[in-house]
């Protein structure tokens, strides 16, 4: 008897796909994409601000705000003591500045409290990645997404942060279903994505996400992981049904 060849196929939703889908995926999005490279990389403690910037948001709108912010805060030390109203004004261009303001304020407070009044975190590159986890996922209104972003934009952990393109990719791919939520996500795409593709796959779903697979009418008919995706053929079963009944109306 022969072993079972790992193949390439459509998996079920929420079930997470194969081995060889997975690496077909990859393959796939950087064939279309190009390099999968991360765009930056910054230091901890920038990563961490600009990654709180980037919630709700588009990456120009979070670039305005971070110049914004800088320009009139231009060390960290003055952005910390900050009144909040100030920095909200500042921030605005990234949108829900009320939000985001008072967070990254309570940040940067708590790190100088841990840090002896110092607002650094480059003690970060050589640390254990647990401990860098656990240090960030204890300051105040730091998720799993932020978290990940450091450790993969900044550090280059083997780390796959799961933003809104990247959920709802993964969520059509059949990772995991609907009803998942950002913790469980992070921990399903970490287990089933292997570590040296990570940063690369974030990456290509992020770009599959802006350009295709997009929130209100993902493009099915043009996406290279169409044969592999569960959800591409009610999306376009749909669509099909559609087609005929207007052209029976008409």
């Amino acid at each position: 008897m022969t072993d079972r060849v790992d193949r390439p196929h459509r998996p079920r939703r929420g079930r997470p796909p194969s081995p060889a889908t997975i690496r077909e995926i990859y393959r796939r999005l950087s064939q279309r994409f190009g390099p999968l490279d991360p765009p930056r990389q910054l230091d901890p403690l920038e990563e961490l601000v600009v990654t709180v910037l980037s919630q709700n948001t588009s990456d120009v709108n979070r670039d305005r705000a971070y110049t914004a912010m800088r320009e009139r805060f231009p060390s960290w030390e003055e952005l910390a003591a900050a009144d909040p109203s100030e920095l909200a004004a500042a921030i605005r261009p990234g949108g829900l500045s009320n939000i985001k303001a008072p967070r990254i304020l309570a940040i940067l407070r708590e790190i100088e409290d841990r840090e002896d009044g110092a607002l650094d975190l480059s003690w970060m590159r050589t640390a254990h990645s647990k401990r860098v986890v656990d240090y960030l996922s204890s300051l105040p209104g730091v998720g799993p997404k932020t978290v990940a972003c450091v450790l993969a934009f900044s550090l280059g952990r083997p780390a796959l942060p799961v933003d809104t393109h990247v959920h709802r990719v993964a969520g059509r791919l059949g990772f995991f279903d609907e009803r998942t939520d950002a913790a469980r996500a992070h921990a399903v795409m970490v287990e089933a994505v292997p570590a040296r593709l990570r940063v690369r796959m974030h990456v290509g779903m992020i770009r599959l996400g802006r350009q295709i697979c997009r929130a209100g009418r993902p493009r099915c008919e043009v996406c290279p992981l169409q044969d592999l995706c569960p959800t591409a053929p009610r999306v376009l079963a749909g669509r099909d049904a559609i087609t005929r009944a207007l052209r029976l109306s008409g």
